[in-house]
């Protein structure tokens, strides 16, 4: 007995090194994404997309010190404030994707700029920096800078999304380097960097889940739902309501439907009931059998 426990004490022990390794990957690919993006379409263009990466683009423009080396310096303070809130495995991930994400950048910046035109260079710097991001988060880690910011205030407001968080911390910055560039034009250009960048990286974390939530108030109810479960293969719930004007009672169906498919389902509903009441409207979030799960964690 003792033996068998050991055995599966040493295949957990050795999984979660496997996951720890699989980790350690996918934010070294993440790293790289992001300094491809800051090296190759950001930094060669002066266009600064707010956070310490801003920071460091502007920094280096006056100092001739590498970019990557200013990400470096400026993380380290805030680094120490991440290890306090989240802990030491916290810390050596993030220092881990800050260390690379620094070398990335020096290594990759000799190579110059992909594109000389600001506005390519501001949508596939800002896309390639969400993407980047998007895969650290995923792997438990930040890139450190604003992403430990977002990730404390996150804390206190779980409900805010990682890309609103970032649009709102990032604001400021941007129009810093308009200032320091004096340039209006880039300033507007680094704003889009972060516009799509806000955009993209709450696909790359959340994925488009987006469904259509369908309340049907009907006569023919039980007919609707039998064809909704059958056809459609999709769950159909029954709630209680009676009418404030007529005092009847009702049987009223919610059900929750992907958005590919939310046509058919409203035929279904015209086809049995043309004078149906029917509510259709937007699920950005659903948890269940099918859609996220309940208990995994939001980053």
């Amino acid at each position: 007995m003792t033996n068998g426990l050991q055995e599966e004490f040493r295949f957990e022990e050795k999984k979660s090194i496997r996951r720890r390794m699989g980790d350690y990957l996918v934010i070294t690919i993440g790293a790289f994404v992001y300094s491809a993006a800051v090296s190759l379409f950001l930094d060669p263009n002066r266009l600064a997309p707010g956070g310490v990466t801003g920071i460091a683009i502007m920094l280096s423009k006056y100092t001739g010190m590498e970019t990557g080396t200013w990400v470096l310096l400026i993380n380290l303070p805030i680094l120490a404030i991440g290890m306090w809130k989240f802990g030491l495995r916290f810390l050596l991930s993030t220092l881990y994707c800050t260390a690379m994400t620094s070398l990335f950048i020096n290594v990759l910046s000799p190579i110059g700029a992909v594109t000389v035109d600001p506005l390519l260079a501001s949508l596939a710097g800002g896309a390639l920096m969400a993407i980047g991001i998007g895969l650290v988060f995923k792997a438990g880690a930040t890139s450190g800078g604003t992403d430990i910011l977002v990730k404390l205030l996150r804390l206190k407001f779980p409900y805010l999304k990682t890309g609103a968080l970032f649009l709102l911390t990032d604001a400021c910055i941007v129009a810093l380097s308009g200032v320091v560039f004096q340039d209006v034009d880039v300033a507007l250009y680094a704003g889009l960097v972060v516009v799509v960048n806000s955009l993209l990286l709450d696909v790359v974390l959340y994925g488009r889940d987006e469904a259509k939530l369908l309340v049907i108030i009907s006569d023919c109810h039980e007919a609707i739902a039998r064809r909704l479960l059958e056809e459609m293969d999709i769950g159909v719930t029954f709630l209680e309501g009676s009418g404030a004007y007529s005092g009847k009672d009702k049987r009223v169906i919610l059900c929750a439907i992907k958005k590919q498919v939310s046509h058919r389902a409203e035929e279904i509903v015209r086809q049995e009931d043309p004078a149906v009441f029917m509510i259709v409207t937007s699920a950005t979030e659903i948890y269940g059998e099918g859609y996220k799960s309940l208990f995994s964690e939001k980053i």
